[in-house]
């Protein structure tokens, strides 16, 4: 594990495999990755050769040190150490990790462009929840994938360390098999629930807008659903696509029932399924649907290792299909 004096390792790791193309900037400042590191927001590990040089290195980031899941990211592997399955070894410390501290799970998005991270996932136990078409800015230039040049779609993965609390997990009528499907294949203590008869939508949508210029996409949280949801996330997609953003993702909290009551209004506007998640902005998983900007997408161009990423892939695709009928 990394000390906050060694901050600078992960950007020479992260040059090593991207140049300076990797589309989180801190990654770079030896300085911000040592006061994360300190904080205990950042987790770093890495896997080392006889002389110390850096062969491979797997985060998991926190908002806080009390987050009981955590985001990974910033898996690289040095050129020289490929084909030596230390992603797998390391990433297995930093679960062990995980399980030790208490945390519930890990997330991540693993490049679809090719199949080797994903089939590392799948190794370590981890399984898909939803799949991110044209996540990965085409500036990104990896050393493992020749798909430079054109956005590339990421796969969300879920890695369960340890139990995590017993809650109602409320989702769209047009989407509830497929939650409910992932919930069963990762093991997460959500059970399907319909909202209550009574059960209204307030007249106001919560939402808050992030502009990711590193992606050249925006997330709109929401953190309460409105009867003007549709109305609002309209205006957000029209401002952001017309100021050039290539896509749009939003996210709805599923511990209430006003996202089993407002996900549909989305379909209108070609907002479609992209899966489900832990996101710590909206206090526990969200639904996230996403929209694109003229950005084509194949599904030849997604990599799947898993009978269940297929299925999931598949439902990802038909409903954009469904939604720009």
């Amino acid at each position: 594990m990394l000390g906050a004096g060694e901050g600078a390792v992960l950007g020479e790791a992260i040059r090593a495999a991207y140049g300076d193309s990797y589309d989180a900037a801190w990654v770079y400042d030896a300085e911000e990755v040592g006061r994360r590191l300190a904080e205990g927001t950042y987790i770093s590990c890495i896997a080392e050769g006889p002389r110390g040089e850096v062969l491979c290195h797997v985060g998991l980031a926190r908002h806080s040190p009390a987050d009981r899941v955590g985001h990974s990211g910033q898996a690289v592997t040095m050129p020289v150490a490929r084909g030596q399955h230390l992603f797998t070894a390391t990433k297995r410390v930093l679960i062990e990790w995980a399980r030790e501290a208490g945390l519930a799970g890990m997330y991540g998005e693993a490049t679809a462009a090719h199949p080797y991270s994903e089939r590392a996932n799948v190794e370590l136990g981890a399984h898909e929840t939803g799949f991110l078409l044209g996540w990965i800015p085409g500036t990104v230039s990896n050393i493992a994938a020749k798909a430079a040049g054109k956005r590339q779609s990421a796969a969300l993965f879920y890695t369960k360390t340890n139990d995590g609390d017993e809650r109602r997990v409320f989702a769209p009528g047009r989407h509830r098999g497929i939650v409910e499907q992932t919930l069963r294949c990762c093991r997460l203590r959500g059970s399907i629930s319909d909202p209550p008869v009574s059960a209204s939508l307030p007249a106001r949508t919560d939402l808050h807008a992030e502009v990711r210029e590193d992606h050249n996409l925006a997330v709109l949280t929401v953190h309460r659903p409105g009867a003007d949801l549709e109305r609002r996330v309209a205006a957000q997609r029209s401002a952001l696509f017309e100021a050039g953003l290539d896509a749009i993702y939003v996210d709805m909290p599923m511990e209430t029932p006003a996202t089993a009551l407002a996900a549909d209004l989305l379909e209108a506007l070609g907002v479609f399924y992209s899966g489900i998640f832990p996101n710590t902005r909206a206090d526990g998983d969200v639904l996230r649907m996403q929209s694109l900007n003229d950005v084509a997408v194949r599904a030849g161009d997604v990599a799947v290792v898993s009978d269940h990423g297929r299925e999931l892939l598949d439902y990802v695709l038909a409903d954009l299909a469904a939604t720009h009928g």
